[in-house]
């Protein structure tokens, strides 16, 4: 019996004062897949992932119109936006740091939501650096400033800071445009690790990366979405649209 899907977005329009973004579209993310989201720049990837986590609404002047569900429920008519953004966890383009230690990096959130007990949030750093990959690096300095870690490690910490609240969703922004490939390589395998708990929203600049981690493949193109569809055969040889091709070929983008 087919589930239900973790994410819905219907007929989603959005705006930057006078200038629209997405032109009406919908889809469905379900439970436990990666679902890449492809497309030139301007084309409305990072707006999707803030209009999902209603932080789009800190831009003065932005507005949507549609529905986004998260479990069935409109994320604009929660009572609770911060255990919202809580359950969906978001990863930016450009590790930052919180000018603290790598434990409190990972440890702030939890501390805020009420956790105490130094053995619970102990362990909860070690599972959150673990599920990161970088805990066997830093497990002997967790007292040092984050800020100092390689460009590589913070990023990786920005993922062990986005897990520490147990999100059921994580979406990463273009995790990779600062980091070298070995270290995205590594962070590739941790993704393919963490979709057995939850659900990724990736949007990624790079269209091979797409192609060997997401189950489905969304490509949106001055703010409409041209097709959504498996992977395989959205880069195989017969996505529905021409432009498709021509995007996933790096004949224009």
């Amino acid at each position: 019996m087919a589930s239900n899907p973790k994410v819905s977005v219907r007929d989603l329009r959005t705006w930057y004062g006078p200038k629209q973004v997405h032109r009406g579209f919908s889809f469905d993310v379900m439970p436990h897949e990666i679902l890449g989201v492809i497309g030139p720049a301007q084309s409305g990837k990072t707006t999707l992932l803030r209009a999902i986590n209603r932080t789009l609404e800190f831009t003065a002047g932005s507005r949507m119109t549609g529905e986004i569900l998260v479990d069935g429920d409109d994320v604009h008519q929660v009572d609770d936006v911060y255990g919202l953004r809580r359950k969906i966890g978001m990863v930016a383009p450009l590790p930052v740091g919180l000018p603290l230690s790598i434990y409190d990096n990972v440890a702030f959130a939890p501390r805020a939501a009420g956790m105490n007990g130094r053995s619970n949030l102990d362990h909860l750093v070690e599972r959150c650096l673990r599920q990161a990959a970088l805990w066997e690096e830093v497990k002997d300095r967790l007292d040092s400033l984050g800020t100092k870690l390689s460009g590589g490690q913070q990023q990786r910490l920005t993922i062990a800071r986005a897990l520490s609240h147990s999100p059921e969703i994580l979406c990463l922004d273009e995790f990779s445009i600062a980091i070298d490939p070995v270290t995205t390589m590594r962070i590739e395998d941790v993704l393919k690790e963490l979709r057995r708990e939850m659900t990724i929203i990736l949007v990624t600049n790079l269209v091979q990366q797409a192609r060997r981690l997401a189950d489905r493949t969304l490509f949106l193109w001055n703010g409409e979405m041209v097709e959504i569809g498996a992977t395989e055969v959205i880069f195989g040889d017969s996505p529905k649209d021409r432009r498709t091709a021509d995007y996933v070929n790096g004949i224009f983008g």
